[in-house]
Parts: structure tokens; sequence; C-alpha cells
């Protein structure tokens, strides 16, 4: 890295075993993409009414010559992340996969696929501001409310075609873009 590593701590104490941790994950960063220029690494407890201890939210902003990635990992089982040390893995996990994809991508080692898929509106859960698609092979794709330009949430119906745009997601498929 051409600027040392940042780390910042909000809502709770700097700690020596903390800042090592981040530092030894952060050094093996150089691994994946050799022209890392900065690293800037941000750990916040979040101080909510809890039952339990804590919650910890690591974000990671990693500068190259032509990006910034962010890595701002919170996971739905917020039970996982009561310790600092599994928030710290897992945030840094999601930045080397994002630095490895960056870095297939800017080789050209990417595989094609046909980006548009057809299904119709299975599912429509307004008030939670998203739905889902029944895919041609039969799966079920989620979609939220974002992922439909302008105001074409509001329009659409159970049984309408459309076609969408599909990524993976930790919990499933998902439509990162639906055009009814």
């Amino acid at each position: 890295m051409q600027i040392p590593l940042q780390i910042t701590f909000r809502g709770i104490p700097s700690s020596d075993a903390v800042e090592a941790k981040i530092r030894e994950k952060a050094s093996k960063l150089d691994r994946f993409h050799p022209h890392i220029m900065s690293c800037r690494v941000a750990v916040e407890a979040e101080h909510q009414r809890h039952h339990q201890g804590n919650q910890y939210h690591i974000r990671i902003d990693i500068t190259t010559p032509r990006k910034e990635l962010v890595v701002s990992h919170e996971h739905h089982d917020k039970q996982a992340y009561e310790d600092i040390y599994v928030a710290i893995r897992d945030a840094f996990d999601a930045a080397t996969r994002q630095l490895e994809d960056y870095v297939r991508i800017q080789r050209g080692k990417v595989k094609t696929h046909d980006l548009q898929s057809r299904g119709t509106i299975s599912r429509i859960v307004p008030e939670k501001d998203h739905g889902f698609i029944a895919a041609e092979d039969g799966r079920e794709i989620y979609f939220h409310r974002n992922s439909v330009p302008g105001d074409g949430f509001v329009s659409l119906k159970i049984g309408n075609e459309i076609r969408y745009i599909e990524e993976a997601d930790d919990l499933g498929p998902q439509a990162s873009i639906v055009y009814p």
C-alpha cells in the first residue's frame, strides 16, 4: 500500500489486539491486487437496545488506481457479530472476494452469460417493498422495489411477464434489475 493503513474505532476504545488482527488481514490484501493505494478500516460498536452484547460493524474502503471498493459488512444473522474477530474476518473475506472479482474483470476473465432472463411475477409484498419472480427453470427469484426502474414496482401485478438480471446473494438468487 502506498498510503499507510488507517484504522478508526467508533463507539469503542481502541484495542492493540484488534488493531493487530486488522493489520494482519490488511497486509494479505496485496496478494489479490498489487496496486492498492490505500486501505481504511472503521470498527464501530452499535449501541442499540440489544438483549445481549454489542454488535460490531466493520467498514473497509480500499482504493486502487481505477476504483474504490467499499465493504460495509453487516450480516443478517447479527448474533455472529457480537464477536469482533468474526466481524473482522467476514469483512476481510468480503473485501478479498471484491478484489478478486475486480481483478478478473480488469483481466477480461469474466464468464459471459445471457444477461437477461424471463419470468413472471409470482408474489408481491408491497408493505415490505419486495416481490418474487417465477423463473423459467422453476426457481423463485427475490427482487426489491429498488430493482425496478422508475415507478414500475407499483404497476407490477401477479402474472406479469418480466425480464430481469440475476445475481447471486448470500441468501439466494435475486434480481438486480427487473424490467416490466
